[in-house]
């Protein structure tokens, strides 16, 4: 088959189909290597850049090392390891983020025994109790159980001997602590947590209520998509304004109300409330406030501190 164009020259239609399809496998091979040079330039970059080092990043693992220096000062621990009473060849070293890695093993941190909590988080719930946590857990000299143990609004009847075997191992002058929100509204908490040692120190995380209910309403409605709206939990009467305080998102916050409770028990001397919001604006002052949080009388009337600033973490002898 042929046809004709001007020229009288006489063209193969497959001639012409063939130098169409070749010319279209060169353009989409030219393409493909220049999409693979890209890939493998852009690639190179982000792995050079990588080697590349990044002075703010030093700079920010250097002030975190010397805040750890600071906050572990005078610790237990800390004068075990630096008077030589670890095993041989324990060496502390620092990753790239400024946080400690130990290698080998700290003969001090294996010894010790169960103690009841010197010092209890009792509430509250959605305040940021995890977060103070965690930042108390960085001192060698706290030691805290894992998860929540619920034992003074769940497992009271399973007496104090299963209470402490929850409990981590301690050396002498290290703090026992638990975090247990619901403690703060359990009605029957504070007498029991007396009986237990009336020199227990309470440690509470507040924050704006209404933020609190927020956030307390959102990790419920995660779990149950089809509860009713805040609104309609919130209020008795949207028109009045009248809010439903036997709602458990409300009622928390009325802290108050709980702090009645407790006051029949401990003295306020006993009680620190921690800011839920300065605790992540701030986090050096508000822990500040923490480590000046003052002790008991012993029976020598020496007084003793919960967070010594100057001395690391202590606590006075277990009653």
């Amino acid at each position: 088959m042929a046809c004709e164009v001007p020229g009288n020259t006489v063209v193969s239609v497959k001639s012409v189909l063939r130098k169409c399809a070749v010319m279209l496998v060169s353009l989409l091979a030219s393409f493909y290597l220049l999409h693979s040079l890209t890939q493998f330039g852009g690639s190179a970059l982000r792995a050079q850049d990588s080697l590349v080092p990044r002075p703010e990043l030093a700079e920010a693992a250097l002030r975190r090392k010397r805040v750890l220096h600071r906050w572990t000062g005078g610790s237990v621990a800390r004068q075990r390891f630096e008077d030589g009473e670890d095993t041989p060849g324990q060496q502390v070293r620092f990753d790239a983020r400024g946080f400690p890695l130990v290698s080998g093993k700290l003969r001090a941190l294996g010894d010790g025994i169960k103690r009841l909590p010197q010092a209890i988080i009792v509430g509250v719930k959605k305040g940021g109790t995890r977060a103070l946590l965690e930042f108390l857990r960085v001192h060698p000299d706290v030691r805290a159980a894992g998860a929540e143990p619920h034992f003074f609004d769940r497992f009271y009847d399973n007496g104090l001997d299963w209470y402490r075997d929850l409990m981590p191992k301690t050396l002498e002058g290290q703090i026992t602590m638990e975090k247990t929100p619901s403690y703060f509204v359990t009605r029957e908490a504070p007498a029991q947590i007396y009986s237990m040692s009336r020199s227990t120190k309470l440690i509470v995380v507040v924050r704006d209520p209404v933020t609190r209910a927020i956030s307390d309403y959102t990790q419920t409605l995660s779990k149950k998509p089809d509860i009713p709206s805040f609104e309609s939990l919130t209020f008795k009467n949207r028109t009045t304004g009248l809010i439903d305080t036997s709602w458990s998102a409300i009622q928390i916050g009325i802290y108050a109300k709980h702090l009645d409770n407790w006051l029949q028990f401990f003295p306020m001397r006993q009680i620190l409330f921690v800011s839920g919001e300065r605790l992540i604006s701030d986090p050096a002052g508000e822990l500040g406030r923490v480590q000046d949080f003052p002790g008991p009388q012993e029976d020598h009337h020496r007084q003793t501190l919960l967070f010594q600033s100057d001395q690391g973490l202590s606590m006075p002898e277990e009653s």
